[in-house]
């Protein structure tokens, strides 16, 4: 879309906005890893589909929950939810629809929080997450084969390293009290051993085939994401 003039927008498309973040992956994968993620999964998905534009990713998301770590930029749920929302009422000026592609899992429950007043205003706009079904948490595996996929000059394999494997519901209770930083040192949710650029490849065109069917279904839950 950045790339465009105004008239050669024509129609009222369907507008991916891709929401990601700058946060610590660990001491191996690059600060914008979730931005890459969500912008990939939503370019993918918008590959040869008849009126379905991409905006340019939003790289700033909500991390509070890794500021221990040098690197990382939040601006926080309010400002997030209040971004979120601006754009949205801009953009349905002009789309048709909306669907923000969320590649960052602490900007939840915001996203969903920005769609349903964006709903409730009567635009009609949607979510989807860009999640993996077993995927580790964070900068393990899943991450790891992802970005091998997508930008491998950037991923440090030889400081790649196991962090906490522990299931996430077992870390909850740290984790919103200290952040990441108090159950893992360095950073890293998951292990990223085994990963590779052939399962990331996997891995994005899965997600995009599933944004791509839940766009043209837009089938969506009470709290506006599509399914």
């Amino acid at each position: 879309m950045g790339s465009r003039t105004w008239t050669e927008l024509e129609g009222r498309p369907t507008l991916l906005v891709p929401v990601g973040s700058l946060e610590q992956h660990g001491p191996h994968l690059p600060l914008d890893t979730d931005a890459r993620v969500a912008a990939a999964v939503a370019r993918r998905a918008a590959d040869a589909a008849p009126g379905v534009l991409v905006a340019p990713v939003l790289a700033f998301g909500a991390s509070g929950e890794h500021e221990a770590f040098p690197g990382t930029l939040s601006i926080g749920h309010e400002a997030l939810r209040a971004v979120l929302v601006e754009l949205g009422r801009s953009a349905g000026r002009w789309a048709a629809r909306l669907v923000f592609v969320n590649g960052h899992g602490g900007n939840l429950p915001t996203v969903a929080d920005a769609v349903v007043q964006l709903r409730a205003e009567g635009r009609d706009a949607a979510w989807f997450g860009c999640g993996v079904a077993g995927g580790d948490a964070h900068a393990g595996r899943t991450e790891t084969s992802l970005l091998l996929a997508l930008a491998p000059g950037l991923v440090r394999l030889d400081e790649a390293a196991a962090g906490n494997t522990a299931p996430l519901t077992d870390l909850l209770t740290d984790l919103r009290s200290g952040g990441v930083a108090a159950v893992s040192p360095n950073g890293v949710l998951g292990d990223p051993a085994g990963a590779t650029a052939q399962e990331g490849g996997r891995l994005l065109t899965e997600m995009a085939a599933r944004l791509r069917s839940a766009v043209e279904n837009w089938t969506l839950t009470s709290r506006g994401a599509l399914s």
